[in-house]
């Protein structure tokens, strides 16, 4: 058997909140908190799924998640996304306990240093 068998399994919908940005342009952090729903499927040790978030303007982003992977209680993905002729990419990372996940993200910051985000998310009922 593989490791791949032992491994948590993060399949489901899985919902986290991050505070908006401040407005004004300072990104300080005081804006409306922002609820994410991220939706997984794990078999074999990979891992497929979607990313929706709130985008600018009230629009909703909806992402398909790449070089998904759960290797023991691991679980990680990266989420590409285009504004303009700009591609962003995040790397999501977490540890899988019962129903919750307590990872990191990693994207690039504003000034070319890598900005990174702690996240925690819930399994939804």
């Amino acid at each position: 058997m593989t490791a791949a068998l032992f491994a948590a399994d993060p399949s489901g919908t899985w919902k986290w909140t991050t505070q908006g940005r401040g407005g004004g342009g300072g990104g300080g952090g005081g804006g409306t908190p922002r609820e994410s729903t991220l939706v997984l499927t794990a078999k074999d040790g990979k891992v497929t799924g979607k990313l929706t978030s709130p985008g600018r303007d009230g629009a909703t982003n909806s992402t398909d998640i790449t070089d998904g992977t759960i290797k023991d209680d691991v679980v990680s993905f990266t989420i590409e996304r285009t504004f303009g002729d700009n591609k962003f990419v995040m790397k999501y990372s977490g540890k899988l306990a019962g129903d919750t996940i307590t990872g990191e993200s990693e994207s690039p910051g504003r000034d070319g240093q890598t900005m990174k985000r702690e996240w925690v998310a819930k399994r939804a009922k």
